[in-house]
């Protein structure tokens, strides 16, 4: 199974794992160097296309600086996806009644 092809609901999952990963560094500082380019990769794997790569550097970013590691990235690139976007879903189906 790829992570692009999981539900939103494993997707909302994931990242919020992915974000309490991201809290290690608050105790262990050399653990960005590891999960900066990480979580990167994970991001492009979870949404495709441009937001996704907009997705990974703001990550990127967002985990290799100092003190904003409390920002839960995942999460918040799932609620601009699934809540806020105003983009048609691609996994709605509709049925023309004619």
């Amino acid at each position: 199974m790829t992570l692009e092809n999981t539900s939103k609901t494993k997707k909302l999952a994931l990242g919020i794992f992915f974000d309490a990963i991201g809290y290690v560094s608050i105790i262990f500082p050399p653990f960005d160097f590891i999960w900066a380019p990480a979580s990167a990769w994970l991001m492009t794997k979870l949404y495709k296309g441009r937001k996704g790569k907009i997705a990974a550097a703001i990550s990127f970013v967002e985990e290799a600086l100092p003190l904003l590691d409390v920002i839960p990235t995942f999460t918040l690139m799932w609620l601009y996806t699934y809540v806020f976007s105003s983009e048609k879903k691609t996994d709605e189906t509709i049925i023309d009644i004619n």
